[in-house]
């Protein structure tokens, strides 16, 4: 179950707000779908209910807000735009990838593949797939978790009609299964076909939540479109056949020779044509929208005007607003609902379809009485409707009109004798004004039974009044989602599931490769850069280069491609996946290190035989620091790019140490009071290592030496820095 309470987004400079004080609730085992054209709000409410979008309000997911969830992604399967992920990555690769995230086994992508039939595109890159296909992947990685909720943004966007019903069976069988749906479309006819409760908004307000089948009578009204050369003839003929039977039916004379009929059915009007001979060239059932705001008549219609013999000779119109279904007129079997009741004529025993005419036009009871007792009509069919003002109960001082009937679900109740104060527009226009009234609650007269807060009204003067209206709903704060709950395997498969690396150590070994025959050609290399493939030109050997890019990229991918963040905004800043791609990092590093050397050594043995591919003297301390300075240059690309957000930022740090940090050491370690502190280590060197076994004090004098050199110090200096700031930004975060 959702519960939204005043989700309300933050305001926008000379710009409404997106969102303004919305709550709706989704039940477990129904389908709940946001309805609302481009920029009603419908994203921006999914945005605030997941955290990723800073506003006021709060939503319970179970009884729990998301913050508050262990693992989020096991509870909220979330769907918004396209999947995020690399685009050279597999279908499948994307998927094991994300069970590494979420926890679970990897054979649970195999299982989701085939739930959502990418089975035969399992190895298909996710670059290649058709709009259609990358849907059902998103729809999979919101299942891959099991969780108990989907949320989902335009799920059936640019879907084919088959494809839609595809998806809608499939979430139909997750909601009878007892999992909860909410989903968002900006088609009423997709709305009223697939959702069991239907929300409206419009320009930031809630303005309807209701069953799906009273929104289909509501906003959907069948209607009966009929073409004919003798439409004014037809529609008199229609107009005097329903005043005999006493049944509501509405005649709307539209272009030239078209008829909409509403409150009847095909055959009845194929019959009263056959009878009167009359000549009709169509006769199909048809479903319009008329809008969120709708007040009875249909957009761009004409009303044709019948002669009904009332008072005073004036014409009047069969343009009663009471839109039932065609089926439902004069079935007493449908008086048990409210909204399917029948309409009967005489004293004392008419009744309206209640919801819809109370909605429309409360004082249009056919042959019956208006709310406020008084005689509405004296014909059935044909009377014009009263103005919504005639009705004392729906224009009280202080209050505007109601908004559909209040013992409908969903219907938001205003007046004297209703429990709240927020004016609510009908039709785009709203009620007279008066003076401040108390304050109080809004209670939402549908079965989710949710109590909020009003808000304080802006033409509130009085500092007491506002002193005593409650708080607004709390802020909503943008938190970033939990690391992986298996970093280091979600960062292996991360790492391997594209060719980057692969590419990446082949291309280092070719220009390391290159670059050792043209130093032994040219000469007066020392061994050991002629092995490191290092020429004096070069701030960094390719393989430190190569290192550090590979470690840009590990997080660089993820703003680029943000799989993680798909659901929780931000890309996670945990310790933990920190932890795991230092260490993948580092493996990495290594790896390219030994295949550089060895490659290099190998190479020159072959082209200049055994003296140029001999072992140094002091091969453990160059081994040392060359691993050293690898490792350092990934880790320094992995720090850089997690801080700065890019790919490119990591690589221009890893570059910075040598080309700038490094003569700023050097220039440090010149002065005299360095060079006593650097002797320090020497002198206790010699008073402490001298005694340990086993020769323990060549390896820490190597290190020290490793550390003391301008290189190491200044990679050493910049990976502090990186970590560090890294750490503030991980604090920083947690502290929003």
């Amino acid at each position: 179950m959702i519960q939204a309470f005043g989700l309300t987004s933050n305001p926008r400079k000379d710009l409404p707000l997106a969102l303004d004080d919305v709550s709706f609730e989704a039940r477990a085992g129904h389908v709940t779908v946001l309805l609302g054209a481009a920029g009603a709000g419908k994203t921006t409410a999914l945005r605030l209910m997941l955290e990723l979008q800073q506003g006021r309000g709060l939503t319970y997911f179970r009884g729990r807000p998301l913050h508050r969830i262990a693992h989020p992604s096991r509870e909220v399967g979330v769907l918004l735009g396209d999947v995020p992920g690399h685009p050279a990555r597999s279908v499948r690769g994307h998927l094991r990838m994300l069970c590494a995230a979420a926890g679970v086994p990897g054979r649970r992508a195999d299982e989701v593949l085939e739930a959502v039939g990418l089975v035969s595109l399992r190895d298909e890159r996710l670059g290649t797939l058709s709009r259609g296909m990358d849907r059902r992947l998103g729809l999979a990685c919101a299942l891959l978790a099991d969780p108990h909720t989907l949320v989902l943004d335009h799920p059936a966007e640019g879907l084919s009609e088959r494809e839609s019903r595809w998806l809608h069976g499939l979430l139909r069988a997750h909601a009878a299964q007892g999992g909860t749906v909410l989903s968002t479309t900006p088609d009423p006819k997709e709305a009223a076909r697939t959702a069991d409760r239907v929300v409206t908004l419009d320009q930031g307000r809630l303005v309807a939540d209701q069953e799906a089948a009273y929104f289909a009578r509501t906003r959907l009204r069948p209607r009966v479109a009929v073409r004919s050369p003798h439409a004014v003839r037809l529609a008199a003929l229609l107009t005097k056949e329903a005043r005999t039977a006493r049944r509501s039916v509405e005649v709307v004379q539209e272009d030239g020779n078209r008829l909409s009929v509403y409150g009847s059915s095909c055959a009845d009007i194929g019959e009263v044509a056959f009878r009167h001979r009359i000549l009709v060239h169509q006769l199909a059932v048809e479903v319009g929208d008329m809008g969120p705001g709708f007040d009875g008549r249909p957009a761009d219609a004409t009303p044709a005007w019948q002669e009904t013999g009332g008072s005073g000779g004036e014409p009047t119109h069969a343009d009663v607003p009471a839109p039932c279904d065609a089926g439902d007129m004069g079935d007493p079997g449908d008086a048990d609902d409210p909204g399917d009741a029948p309409v009967r004529s005489g004293s004392g025993d008419s009744r309206a379809c209640d919801k819809v005419s109370r909605a429309v036009a409360p004082a249009a009871a056919v042959g019956g009485t208006s709310p406020d007792g008084t005689n509405a009509a004296s014909t059935s069919v044909g009377a014009r409707p009263p103005s919504p003002t005639a009705d004392p109960e729906l224009t009280p001082a202080g209050t505007t009109a109601w908004v559909g009937e209040p013992s409908a679900p969903g219907a938001v109740r205003t007046g004297p004798d209703a429990v709240g104060t927020r004016p609510t527009a009908v039709g785009g226009a709203t009620g007279p004004t008066g003076p401040p009234s108390p304050p109080a609650t809004v209670v939402d007269d549908s079965p989710v039974g949710v109590t909020l807060p009003a808000r304080p009204s802006a033409k509130s003067p009085s500092r007491a009044l506002e002193g005593a209206l409650p708080a607004l709903p709390p802020p909503i704060a943008v938190r970033s989602a939990p690391s992986p709950l298996r970093p280091v395997r979600y960062e292996l498969r991360r790492a391997c599931g594209v060719s980057t690396a692969f590419v990446t150590g082949v291309a280092v070994l070719l220009v390391s490769a290159l670059t050792t025959v043209v130093l032994a050609r040219i000469g007066h290399t020392s061994q050991a850069r002629l092995l490191a493939a290092w020429p004096v030109q070069l701030p960094l050997p390719p393989a430190a280069l190569g290192a550090g890019l590979l470690g840009a990229l590990s997080f660089g991918d993820e703003f680029r491609h943000p799989a993680l963040a798909a659901d929780r905004g931000s890309v996670p800043r945990r310790l933990g996946l920190l932890t795991a791609k230092l260490l993948v990092s580092a493996l990495t590093a290594l790896t390219l290190a030994i295949l550089t050397a060895g490659c290099d050594a190998e190479l020159l043995y072959l082209l200049y035989g055994r003296e140029l591919a001999q072992v140094p003297a002091d091969w453990l301390q160059l081994s040392a620091s060359w691993l050293a300075l690898t490792v350092g240059c990934g880790w320094a690309g992995v720090l850089a790019a997690g801080v700065f957000r890019s790919t490119t930022a990591g690589l221009a740090a890893v570059v910075a140490v040598p080309v700038a940090v490094v003569p700023l050491v050097h220039k440090a370690v010149e002065s005299a009071s360095v060079r006593t502190a650097a002797g320090m280590s020497v002198r206790l060197r010699e008073v402490l290592l001298s005694q340990w076994p086993f020769g323990g004090d060549r390896y820490v004098a190597a290190a020290l030496r490793m550390v003391t050199q301008p290189v190491g110090g200044a990679l050493a200096l910049s990976l502090s820095g990186l970590l560090c700031a890294y750490l503030l930004t991980t604090l920083r975060s947690r502290i929003r």
